[in-house]
């Protein structure tokens, strides 16, 4: 989730995207959005993470944390001077090497540390010791930090949320999505008798004996740094096993204990969406970390193998469907929109924040293909098309590089909707689903760019998609289909387009049903027979405008 630019609680009360800044409006930057959105700075980019080791001790009397990470990395290229992001009001204390202090110098919401310098190849780490008061979440988990509440019983329950704000709201790290570790451990020590349930294993319980104990948790595959959290609360637990592609996967549910029984009505329809999903987009990414369900006071994200869960326990998106069709009432959209990450955002990365839709196109895509597995393909149309009524067109989806800018909340409606619409260019059910499953297959466990992924789909489609990635990405254009009806035969060009847009489209040209044309920019003729020229459609599963031109 994005740090939102105008008044999201709006867009919070009826969908979970985000709010952009208006058409034509000048997007400002500063040297902050830099220096953690770009991987270019000689700082960044000679070291690669390998493994972080976490350690957070939190106090909800005063709201308090301090902590520790070490940074493992490998070296890519000499530098003695390394760029370690945490941000304010949290402060760095110390950083030691090699059992020694280092030096290091703080600018805005960047350390920049001096380092001994192993040559390429080698690896080394360093250990950032810092405390303060967090960052309270002003609205998670959009605008996001830490969220100090209290269960239905009145008991503790903290969590952290930060995609878009960034991990570094509430740890030391590299923050940037471009560099994933290859694993991770995150040890959480919390007053009793909290439980803490993070991504991964529980790998080691330890009471402290002064009222207080650590859990202590492990992922042992690369994950995106943001989607590591704290979920501390009156837990209970109990688990399942989905017999799935790659052999038996354990499935845990970590609802608080006073919502057990609503947590077993609702959420065996994960090992439903988990077969669905499977199915279209290939084996679950994290086998060896396991999937959980985890409840939290917020909607919901997509936290790698601890997908978190705050829907009410109730089918639709806060007792909504965003699709205003119906059929999104059918099933429990967080379980099925944040455990669709799993595969994109999770499994395949996005470099940049500008290439999100990567993330959150694909995501709500796969609400029409759960609503498809469930209702049959008219339906999971039905449900995608239904979804337009979200979108804005406020500004591109795709956003400025290098500065932390995620574009427009298009992403999720629109988004998921140019990847219907490349579906029916397709016409081949067979093939598309083949990419879909190739896509998590090729760029399994890595970090990509937006335009890999749009070369991939070009290549396995064997079709030029270009033209509709430039014109549904980087344009708010919609395509209008421009027609006149002349007696017997229909012209037609396409406008409100990119220059050379030849996407396929079906009409209906005679009363057989729909026909593939290729319009262009420039007029064409085709033979019309329909009984009433009136009649004339575009297939309403094409992301388009149709429009009669004046004679």
């Amino acid at each position: 989730m994005m740090r939102p630019r105008l008044i999201a609680a709006l867009f919070a009360a009826v969908a979970p995207s985000f709010v952009s800044t208006a058409v034509g409006a000048q997007q400002e930057f500063a040297h902050a959005d830099t220096l953690r959105g770009s991987l270019t700075s000689p700082q960044r980019t000679w070291w690669d993470v390998t493994f972080y080791d976490l350690h957070v001790t939190i106090a909800p009397s005063d709201s308090s944390i301090q902590g520790r990470n070490e940074i493992t990395y490998r070296v890519v290229e000499p530098a003695r001077e390394i760029q370690i992001d945490l941000q304010e009001p949290l402060r760095v204390d110390s950083v030691v090497q090699d059992e020694r202090s280092v030096p290091f110098r703080k600018d805005g919401n960047a350390y920049f540390v001096d380092v001994a310098d192993p040559p390429p190849g080698s690896l080394d780490a360093v250990t950032v010791f810092y405390h303060g008061e967090p960052r309270i979440a002003p609205m998670p988990p959009w605008d996001g930090g830490f969220t100090f509440s209290r269960d239905g019983q009145g008991r503790p329950w903290i969590v952290t949320t930060d995609e878009g704000i960034g991990p570094s709201i509430w740890w030391p790290l590299k923050d940037t999505w471009a560099d994933e570790p290859d694993s991770a451990r995150v040890a959480v020590t919390v007053p009793d008798p909290m439980v803490h349930v993070g991504n991964g294993r529980l790998r080691e319980v330890i009471p402290n004996g002064d009222g207080t104990t650590t859990w202590v948790w492990a992922v042992t595959n690369p994950v995106n740094a943001y989607a590591l959290n704290v979920n501390a609360g009156s837990y209970t637990h109990y688990g399942d096993v989905f017999q799935g592609e790659r052999g038996p996967l354990t499935v845990d549910y970590w609802p608080l204990d006073q919502n057990l029984e609503k947590a077993r009505r609702q959420f065996p329809q994960v090992l439903t969406m988990l077969r669905c999903f499977e199915d279209w987009f290939g084996p679950y990414p994290w086998y060896e970390d396991g999937f959980k369900l985890v409840e939290v006071p917020y909607p919901g994200m997509e936290h790698q193998s601890a997908v978190t869960y705050g829907n009410g326990y109730a089918n639709g998106y806060g007792g909504l469907d965003l699709s205003g069709t119906g059929l999104g009432m059918e099933w429990d959209y967080i379980v099925v929109h944040e455990s669709a990450h799993e595969w994109f955002a999770n499994n395949i990365t996005a470099r940049d924040h500008a290439d999100m839709w990567v993330h959150e196109g694909f995501a709500s895509y796969a609400e029409g293909v759960f609503t498809e597995c469930q209702s049959g393909k008219e339906a999971g149309a039905r449900y995608l098309t239904g979804l337009r009524r979200r979108i804005l067109n406020d500004r591109p989806i795709v956003g400025a590089y290098g500065v932390g800018d995620t574009g427009s909340g298009d992403m999720y409606p629109k988004g998921a909707n140019m990847l219907h619409t490349i579906r029916q260019v397709l016409d081949d059910d067979v093939r598309w689903r083949s990419i879909l499953r190739g896509l998590n297959e090729t760029f399994w466990h890595q970090v990509v760019d937006g335009a890999e992924v749009e070369t991939y789909m070009s290549e396995r489609a064997g079709i030029d998609l270009s033209g509709i990635f430039e014109q549904y990405l980087r344009t708010t254009m919609i395509p209008v289909l421009e027609y006149v009806v002349d007696g017997s035969a229909l012209r037609y060009r396409w406008t409100n387009v990119v220059s050379g847009f030849d996407m396929p489209v079906a009409v209906t040209l005679s009363s057989g049903g729909y026909e593939v044309i290729r319009p262009t920019e420039e007029w064409q003729t085709a033979p019309l027979s329909l009984p009433d020229p009136s009649g004339f459609r575009v297939d309403p599963n094409y992301y388009v405008e149709i429009r009669a031109a004046p004679r």
